[in-house]
């Protein structure tokens, strides 16, 4: 897990490039500001070690012939498989080296065979043409900058926020905040700068896609083979050569996850009067593990949103995620990987009234915004283009199950990754395997949601797995009460503050953001 930074411009001096790799030194701070160059492209690596803790898979990365060089973030699960398969002669034991010699092996193809995590750019250093990807769902980030024929990637936004020097902010991705908390469809607050597409890669300037959710209807799995499906998952994310814990809130999803890990260490998060805590210690004492609490106060939850915000030069997006950096502060004293069970919910419907509501109605934009929207204010454009790539799908079930697994999936998926990076921590998430979200593609709702029971399958299948009474209980988020938090803006429902309250602490950040409010 790490931080990359590559460019073809030829403006952009060595010292500014590593200025701007320096940004997201929090993302791989064990080899940091790492750095090659070629003609007119520089390539710049933050490394986080995991995977092979010895400097030969330091990066920039060559090629064993030196023709290619690779800056990489992620982990490739099966990559081990991956070298067998193709009986690749290997000078290091990590995935890494793996990924390069596939691509030089077999280009794009091989990204058929990949299970991971992944975002990365390839430089064929005799033709002088690059190659970047990421991986299908959007889990780990890419940020792209493009001017003419200069092309820059970054992990993160900070960085090409820093090298373009003066930007506009994209008044429909200010519009998308506002309304949605997020941004949708690649947009970022700032134009000229785009979140590179999940599920595509870039070649020869030209971006394509190389995979996309399967689409029709689909008999239920056996629960043999999605009991299979989420072992291997979780089996998979605790391939690591350093400590792995696991969140554990008390419910389902991080139950489970835990449950199947069985690692030492996991955590949860609260306030001190706000909490899950009886749930996550229930849980805790089932898989015997050294479990703990981490408490945040709410003068603290304001001045770290307050940071966060500042250092990452975005809005955030949920309350949550203040909770989810704060916890991650403390696992980095023992973990340097951490298990999630983010996208349970998507996968089998865990946002329940939406999904009733989609399942027994036609579709209709004005109900699903009052379902789905959280700015108070009137837009229906901006939720209409949020929504329009799945608006091809005839029943409102599939827009709706498209939707979450696609575009509200990757603004979760984001907000995770910030939140434990910058911490220098990997955060893993079995429930986003792409083996798993193929098979559940199409599958019925009265599967996912049986006898009108959330999540049935889970709780059916892993009945042995997690305490009942974690089994019976209802669902609930991260407990964050911002009717509790004073954000020094009045007259407005307590989510618009929060908006609101994100957009202001941007303002004189970076020369280019004056008044956003």
């Amino acid at each position: 897990m790490c931080g990359i930074l590559f460019t073809n411009n030829p403006s952009i001096s060595k010292e500014r490039f590593l200025h701007a790799l320096e940004l997201m030194k929090h993302r791989g701070p064990d080899a940091p500001l790492c750095y090659a160059a070629h003609r007119e492209f520089q390539l710049g690596h933050n490394r986080l070690k995991i995977i092979d803790l010895d400097e030969r898979s330091n990066q920039p990365f060559y090629s064993s012939d030196r023709r290619y060089v690779i800056v990489f973030n992620g982990e490739i699960y099966n990559y081990k498989e991956l070298i067998q398969k193709h009986a690749l002669q290997m000078r290091t034991s990590g995935d890494t080296e793996a990924l390069l010699e596939l691509y030089a092996m077999q280009g794009p193809e091989m990204l058929d065979e990949l299970n991971g995590m992944f975002a990365f750019v390839i430089l064929d250093t005799q033709t002088d043409r690059f190659f970047a990807a990421r991986d299908r769902l959007g889990v780990k980030p890419l940020y792209i900058s493009q001017a003419g024929e200069s092309v820059t990637f970054a992990s993160e936004i900070a960085p090409l926020v820093e090298l373009n020097g003066s930007l506009r902010l994209d008044p429909l991705a200010l519009r998308q905040y506002r309304k949605l908390r997020t941004f949708f469809n690649n947009h970022t607050l700032y134009a000229g700068i785009e979140m590179f597409p999940a599920g595509h890669y870039m070649e020869n300037g030209t971006i394509q896609r190389y995979w996309q959710l399967p689409e029709g209807a689909k008999e239920p799995p056996s629960d043999e083979e999605l009991r299979y499906l989420i072992e291997t998952a979780v089996q998979y994310r605790c391939i690591s050569d350093v400590p792995v814990g696991s969140y554990l809130s008390g419910g389902l999803d991080s139950t489970l996850v835990a449950g199947l890990a069985l690692k030492p260490h996991t955590w949860t998060v609260g306030f001190k009067d706000r909490n899950e805590f009886e749930w996550g210690q229930l849980a805790a004492q089932k898989f015997n593990s050294v479990h703990s609490e981490v408490i945040i106060d709410k003068e603290e939850f304001v001045s770290l949103a307050s940071f966060m915000i500042k250092k990452r030069r975005e809005p955030l997006s949920v309350p949550n995620e203040v909770l989810l950096y704060k916890m991650t502060q403390e696992v980095k004293k023992h973990n340097t990987v951490v298990l999630s069970g983010e996208g349970a919910d998507e996968l089998f419907f865990g946002y329940d009234r939406i999904f009733r509501w989609a399942a027994t109605s036609p579709w209709n934009l004005e109900e699903f915004t009052q379902l789905y929207a959280y700015g108070t204010h009137p837009d229906p454009e901006i939720i209409e283009d949020a929504i329009a790539p799945f608006l091809h799908h005839k029943k409102a079930i599939d827009i709706v199950a498209a939707f979450f697994q696609i575009a509200h999936l990757h603004g979760l998926l984001m907000r995770l990754d910030y939140s434990t990076m910058l911490c220098s921590v990997e955060a893993r998430t079995p429930f986003i395997d792409y083996r798993l979200v193929e098979r559940m593609a199409g599958v019925p709702f009265d599967y996912r949601m049986s006898g009108g029971i959330v999540k049935a399958p889970l709780k059916r299948i892993f009945k042995d797995l997690i305490p009942k009474a974690i089994l019976d209980r209802p669902k609930v988020g991260f407990p964050v009460n911002l009717d509790e938090i004073s954000l020094g803006i009045s007259g407005k429902t307590p989510m618009d503050q929060w908006l609101e309250f994100n957009l202001s602490q941007l303002t004189g950040v970076s020369l280019n953001i004056k008044d956003i409010l």
